[in-house]
């Protein structure tokens, strides 16, 4: 018999061997026999047994007490089992080591050259049959590692059990193990090139992952296709009406139980209650799993997971259909910007930065000391695309909100001289980054989702298609107008007069983008206070100011969100660990400004002059720009048929009467849609009423409430 060598045994028993396929199993033996090898540490025992007949062929002989098994046998068994015998009792087994390679050269050469647009559907855990035995397809990428193994459950966590395949043209390790279940816990063993031992890996491609503080990942079915509906696609475009509810998923709403509310209690609350309130999309900060509570999920470790703190993968699914019956939107929060360095992680995944850059000038960044993916390698850019697709292609949400756009666009983002490492054209934009947004929104566009850029500069075209020279975005977040307006807003008013232009510098460039106006959830912590606490004066003027602010981003050109709670103008700033005060809805003031966002919301949907032409300049004139005076703007929104809503703003606690708002031509009366300082929302109940107000020599002449902003549509003479 042709015995192993001592050598390859040891290295076995040691955790060390590099290719078990060329030892374990059936391998050739001389004059027609076969010999057949097993590794089963701990273990007494190794019959060999027919697959459908359960007879026994043969008992293998111990070599080796650590649990190396051989014999030789006089023909190969065309289909059999291992019987294994332990001290606690003996298992029935297929042999990993008697199935072929799993995955094709095609596929590992276009996930090699970058052409594999969905490796999600080739790396990680996949439940399947094989040869007719039930169990997983285990496959990750690690090229510098020396060797792989899958461990879990199923083998004691013991990394000598199950050694995979290396198919050296990827790097990538793959291994079917008969009869993992759906729902078994796993992770990967790897050592490094020199042979030293890695901290246990979760899985890169993980569907799902263990309830923090556990780290494993756990195999999950893959959901099923769940395109985007094509009514939907009507409802997310730039001519829509896009008013967005940004979630804490965590801290929306507790359980009964003080828990966090699941994805199927979630379903049966949030989309009523962000449908009821007008708004058309719901955001959910990020979900993907992640593993420390206080990153609120911007630190994730799990892009192909929806996170174990609220359920299953497929509660999650049920959670999307709820938002779409509900007639909403789900968009996620996604962070391909960077991940942090937790040890189970990706961080040196084998041994080398594998995912991250190598040179902390551009793989580290120390504003949140994390580390910064490696924009520009091939395997992790399809990791990267492969995860937006994901979402959209398998969940049906409508898109993503990328996170931390700036970030990734600039090397030298919050780096100063000598910190950073310019691109090859000794430039400080990062080239790899920006071809990698372009290659995602390209890919969520055809997928039929889209994007949204949480972008902070004056990058130029961020949000205009990748084949006009644009990033591909399909909005972009207006930071700009978010950080102006409410500097405006904490002035007091008799200082506003000095700080006009801040309210309407905004109109020099808001058709430069198609934006989104958000008021999110990094407004209203770390010290900053909530919404209503940003405003100034005593309560009543704090309530007054906020409606009138919100009257204004409503009337703005730009699609809307705004953050959970300050819908009903939470006091505190918002803390991720409680849930909203829903307590302060029991307060007329406070009930009154959830009143002003339904309606405000109503308006905005069902006036096309306010949302139609949101990203373009022939859909807003102004009316007033220069009244510093009185803190008064005045505006039109106008539709493409010509349409119109007036809107306007009076930012001082004064009531004005008798002030002449000039108005566009061919239109002979307006009366109020609506009044922010109406008594239904709190307000003092000053203003026009529902009568007609005649236009005169072009003019109308209004009754400013104090504090408040108006909406006026034509009336028919």
């Amino acid at each position: 018999m042709n015995s192993l060598a001592n050598s390859h045994i040891q290295a076995l028993l040691a955790g060390t061997h590099t290719d078990p396929f060329s030892v374990l199993g059936l391998h050739a033996g001389a004059n027609g026999k076969v010999i057949l090898r097993a590794l089963f540490p701990g273990a007494t025992q190794v019959d060999v047994l027919d697959a459908d007949s359960l007879t026994q062929l043969a008992t293998l002989e111990m070599r080796d007490a650590g649990g190396f098994f051989e014999s030789e046998l006089a023909a190969a068994p065309q289909n059999y089992r291992l019987r294994v015998k332990f001290n606690e009792g003996s298992v029935l087994l297929a042999d990993a080591y008697s199935f072929g390679a799993q995955l094709s050269e095609a596929e590992l050469a276009a996930f090699n050259e970058g052409r594999h647009l969905r490796p999600h559907l080739m790396l990680g855990a996949h439940a399947m049959s094989c040869g007719g035995v039930n169990g997983v397809r285990f496959a990750l990428w690690a090229p510098n590692a020396s060797r792989v193994s899958v461990v879990g459950h199923f083998n004691s966590w013991d990394g000598r059990r199950h050694i995979m395949r290396l198919r050296h043209r990827a790097g990538v390790w793959e291994l079917f193990v008969p009869h993992v279940q759906l729902g078994d816990l796993y992770k990967f063993e790897l050592l490094d090139r020199s042979g030293n031992l890695l901290p246990l890996k979760a899985d890169p491609y993980a569907r799902m992952a263990e309830l923090r503080p556990g780290t494993a990942s756990i195999v999950a079915a893959l959901p099923e296709p769940n395109k985007i509906r094509v009514d939907r696609s009507a409802q997310n475009n730039r001519h829509a009406p896009i008013s967005i509810y940004e979630v804490h998923v965590g801290s929306w709403q507790a359980s009964d139980s003080g828990d966090f509310l699941d994805w199927d209690e979630l379903a049966q609350r949030l989309p009523k209650y962000a449908a009821d309130l007008g708004f058309t999309h719901i955001e959910l900060m990020p979900i993907s799993e992640f593993p420390f509570d206080g990153s609120w999920g911007y630190q994730t470790l799990g892009l192909f997971a929806p996170s174990a703190r609220f359920g299953t993968p497929e509660a999650f699914a049920r959670f999307v259909a709820a938002c779409h019956a509900a007639g909403l939107g789900l968009l996620l929060d996604w962070v391909p910007a960077h991940f942090p360095s937790d040890a189970h992680g990706l961080a040196q995944f084998d041994g080398t930065a594998l995912y991250e850059y190598a040179d902390p000038k551009e793989g580290f960044h120390k504003d949140w000391n994390t580390l910064i993916y490696n924009f520009g390698r091939t395997e992790v850019r399809s990791f990267l695309s492969a995860s937006a697709l994901y979402w959209i292609e398998h969940f049906g949400i409508d898109g993503l909100r990328v996170d931390a756009v700036a970030s990734m666009l600039y090397r030298d983002y919050s780096r100063n001289a000598g910190e950073w490492l310019p691109n090859h054209l000794g430039g400080r934009e990062n080239l790899e980054a920006i071809s990698l947004f372009k290659q995602v929104n390209e890919q969520v566009s055809a997928a039929g989702g889209i994007t949204l850029a949480e972008e902070s500069t004056a990058f130029p075209q961020v949000s205009a298609p990748t084949y006009a020279g644009g990033l591909g975005f399909h909005f972009k977040w207006n930071m700009g107008w978010m950080n102006d307006s409410l500097r405006y807003m904490a002035q007091n008013p008799i200082h506003r007069p000095w700080h006009h232009e801040l309210m309407s510098f905004g109109l020099v460039y808001a058709f430069s983008e198609n934006y989104v106006l958000p008021i999110s959830h990094d407004e209203v912590v770390h010290g900053k206070g909530s919404m209503l606490m940003k405003m100034p004066g005593d309560r009543w003027q704090q309530f007054a100011n906020l409606r009138a602010y919100y009257g204004f981003m409503w009337g703005h050109p730009g699609k809307k969100l705004l953050f959970m709670g300050q819908e009903f103008a939470q006091v505190d700033e918002w803390n991720h660990q409680q849930a909203l005060p829903w307590h302060l809805l029991e307060h007329a003031p406070h009930a009154g400004m959830r009143n002003l966002i339904r309606d405000l919301n109503l308006l905005y949907r069902n006036s096309r002059a306010l949302h139609q032409l949101d990203c373009q300049a022939s859909g807003f004139r102004w009316l007033i720009l220069d009244d510093s005076q009185n803190s008064v703007y005045a505006w039109a929104r106008f539709d493409d048929a010509g349409n119109v809503m007036l809107v306007v703003c009076n930012f001082t606690p004064v009531p004005r009467h008798n002030y002449l708002v000039p108005v566009p031509e061919g239109f002979s009366a307006f009366a109020e849609a609506l009044n922010t300082d109406s008594q239904h929302y709190g307000g003092s109940n000053v203003g026009n009423g529902a009568a007609p107000i005649a236009v005169e020599s072009q003019v109308i002449t209004l009754t400013l409430p104090p504090l408040a902003t108006l909406f006026l549509r034509p009336v028919k003479s």
